[in-house]
Parts: C-alpha cells; sequence; structure tokens
C-alpha cells in the first residue's frame, strides 16, 4: 500500500513536470510565430517600397533624363535589397544585419532621387509624382512601425529562450534567440549644418 502512494506520488510529479514541458514549448512556439509573423510585416512593408519604386524611377526620368547616373543607382540598388532575404525560422543578427544594409542603400539611392526632383519644378508639381512620393513617405512611416513591432516581438521571445526554466526546454528543441534591427551607424552621429 505504502509503494503504491509513493508511485501515485512519483507520477504525479512527472504529470506535472510534463505538463509544464508541454507549457513551456507551446509558449515558444507562440513567441516564435509572432517574431515570424512581425518580420513578415517586415519584408511586406519593404517590398511594397520595392514595388513603389519602378513608378517612381520611371515618373522621374521623363522629367530628368540627364540624371542617367541616380536613376540606375535606384534601379540597382532595388534589385539588390530584393535579392536579399532572410528566413523567418532561423535568423541571425548578421542576416538582419545584411538585410538592414541592402535596404539602407535603396533608401540612400531614394534619398538622391528625391533630391534630383527639388531641381525640377515641372517634376514637383506632377500629380504622379507627389502621389508617388507621399505614398514612399506612407510606407517610410509603415516600415519603422514594422520594424519596431518586430523587435518588440523579438524581444518578448529572446527573453522567453534565455529564461529560466523555460530555456531548458529552449535548448532541448532548438530555440534560439532572434537578432534586432539596429540604427544604423552613421544615425549615431549628428548630421553637420552648414550655413
Amino acid at each position: 500500500m505504502k509503494t503504491l502512494k509513493i508511485w501515485i506520488v512519483v507520477l504525479g510529479v512527472l504529470a506535472i513536470i510534463a505538463l509544464w514541458a508541454v507549457n513551456a514549448y507551446n509558449a515558444l512556439v507562440e513567441c516564435q510565430e509572432e517574431v515570424e509573423s512581425a518580420w513578415s510585416q517586415v519584408e511586406n512593408q519593404y517590398q511594397r517600397r520595392a514595388d513603389l519604386v519602378p513608378n517612381l524611377v520611371a515618373t522621374v526620368k521623363g522629367y530628368a533624363a540627364h540624371e542617367q547616373e541616380t536613376l540606375e543607382g535606384v534601379v540597382n540598388a532595388r534589385a539588390k535589397a530584393t535579392q536579399v532575404t532572410v528566413d523567418a525560422s532561423s535568423m541571425t543578427p548578421e542576416q538582419i544585419a545584411a538585410y538592414q544594409a541592402a535596404q539602407g542603400e535603396l533608401s540612400q539611392a531614394l534619398g538622391k532621387l528625391l533630391a534630383i526632383a527639388e531641381n525640377y519644378p515641372d517634376l514637383k508639381a506632377n500629380e504622379n509624382f507627389r502621389d508617388l512620393q507621399a505614398q514612399l513617405e506612407g510606407t517610410e512611416n509603415r516600415i519603422a512601425t514594422a520594424r519596431q513591432f518586430f523587435n518588440e516581438a523579438a524581444k518578448t521571445y529572446n527573453k522567453k529562450v534565455r529564461r529560466f526554466p523555460s530555456n531548458i526546454i529552449a535548448a532541448c528543441f532548438g530555440f534560439e534567440q532572434k537578432g534586432y534591427f539596429e540604427a544604423d551607424p552613421e544615425a549615431k552621429q549628428a548630421p553637420k549644418v552648414e550655413f
């Protein structure tokens, strides 16, 4: 009779441990899915921007045909930005940095393109250009929001992967930390303003 009670207690403890392990695993899966969903939104917003670029280039090309180098720079930067991909299930900080660098090159090329537009009053007055510029500005805001949401999801997931005792389940099942979007190194330096 005493042995039966011991076995019942042991089985009860094992059942509690098993329930905890299942719960911890499911929580990690849920957080991982949140990170992957947030990453999809980041990619979605960058794709939206990439889709706007050909229309913007075509509109500017009609007004500023002799600005061919800048236009080619935008097209090349767009091509490079769309070629760099990150697998959301196994993303590393290095992969995110490479993705961010490619997207940063496109941002710089677009900045040059929009600066050229300042030299063409007819282009600035063109309704298509104004609409595309407004869509691009809205997209940049959406990108910032999506990146912020991704970083929050990655932070929640990373905390769960690192905290005890869920870190035991994470290690057993191969849940690894995710990287973050970080500010560009140039953003840390104040811009020079000269009058």
